[in-house]
């Protein structure tokens, strides 16, 4: 159980690391767009797959190839900020998750489904009988 909790932190240690990097030390303005949605990095700290998202889902894929040929260099100050025995490599992946996210709130909006229903803000207490708490 340690060591997931160890691998959780040095997840979140890389997504935080990376957004800085992003942020302040690269020049490529495609690049500086970009929101780091989670990393997972390998037990061994050989490889970490990098998910991000831009807020403009179509240019991803141009977005991915300029990753692609910084990410040594992304790697390289990656190593300069992070104290960790070995910096590992970098995949970048675009995060669908949003996307997906969107499909699955346009099929419940055509079904019928309120958003105030599926965030649990029922309001008007459907559901629940007079005795029952809502909780």
């Amino acid at each position: 159980m340690s060591s997931n909790l160890r691998m959780s932190r040095i997840n979140k240690q890389l997504q935080r690391e990376l957004a800085l990097i992003f942020e302040s030390q690269i020049k490529k303005e495609s690049v500086k767009s970009i929101i780091i949605t989670g990393v997972e990095c390998s037990k061994d700290l050989e490889r970490a797959k990098v998910f991000f998202t831009a807020l403009e889902a179509r240019k991803c894929p141009g977005i991915l190839k300029d990753l692609n040929e910084i990410k040594g260099a992304v790697r390289g100050l990656l190593g300069q900020t992070i104290k960790l025995r070995r910096v590992p490599s970098l995949e970048f992946v675009i995060d669908t998750s949003s996307a997906y996210g969107a499909k699955i709130d346009a099929i419940l909006d055509s079904l019928g489904f309120s958003s105030n229903y599926r965030q649990g803000n029922d309001t008007e207490g459907e559901g629940y009988d007079d005795d029952e708490q809502q909780l």
